[in-house]
């Protein structure tokens, strides 16, 4: 749902969902065990190959395109109607990192929170419905394939004096901050792989906030997180 109010916020809180409220690592073990036990290894192997290569192209994880490729390789395997409904009916919710939900409604007092996400138009809106985070910012979700390339957009749905971002990937935080300068403030959760990625970390510049755990957000004084600029 896009906003359609035109007068600014003060201030406008973006959270990325994948690895930042949502411990997607975690859903991708419990994926790539699923497969191994119903597919076999090497099956499995060649799902995993399919799922790269197509991120690869794509710029984005598109777990149900991987299979619908897959399934062209194997499409007498009847298996695959049972792996997507275990994509779909996946119980999300017991994936959110401890304390995101209380980090969304800390910051809320203050300002809107925005789930602002890279995927596909299908699953990740599923994913971000059934993890409750949908509900949780009252349906202000965008979804995009780069949404870094996307920040004219954001700021059209959800003008703002200024804007927080709280990602996983310093690769984003770093080409929004050089997009929108002191008009932003970025925040940097040390969870996920892509978080302790060391070519990650020394070929982006810092956020202006690191933090352990996105629990930690709820913690945080947020006028001095915006430092007078909300």
């Amino acid at each position: 749902m896009q906003a359609t109010t035109s007068t600014p916020h003060d201030v406008v809180f973006l959270f990325d969902c994948d690895n930042t409220l949502l411990d997607n690592d975690h859903v991708l073990a419990d994926l790539r065990g699923h497969m191994m036990a119903e597919f076999g290894e090497e099956n499995a192997a060649r799902y995993w190959q399919i799922f790269e290569d197509l991120r690869g192209v794509l710029g984005y994880a598109d777990y149900l395109g991987a299979l619908q490729r897959y399934r062209q390789e194997h499409p007498r395997d009847t298996r695959l109607l049972l792996m997507s409904s275990f994509l779909i009916d996946y119980p999300f919710a017991n994936r959110l990192y401890p304390g995101a939900l209380d980090a969304l409604r800390h910051v809320a007092t203050r300002g809107p929170t925005v789930i602002l996400s890279d995927g596909d138009v299908v699953f990740q809106p599923r994913k971000i419905a059934r993890s409750g985070l949908w509900d949780e910012v009252e349906g202000r979700v965008l979804i995009y394939i780069h949404k870094e390339l996307m920040l004219d957009q954001v700021m059209a749905c959800y003008p703002a004096r200024h804007y927080v971002m709280v990602d996983d990937k310093l690769r984003i935080l770093s080409a929004m901050k050089k997009a929108w300068g002191d008009k932003l403030t970025t925040v940097f959760p040390r969870q996920g792989h892509y978080a302790h990625d060391p070519k990650e970390i020394l070929s982006n510049q810092p956020a202006d906030v690191s933090i352990e755990r996105i629990g930690e957000l709820a913690e945080i004084d947020i006028e001095s997180l915006l430092g007078g600029k909300g």
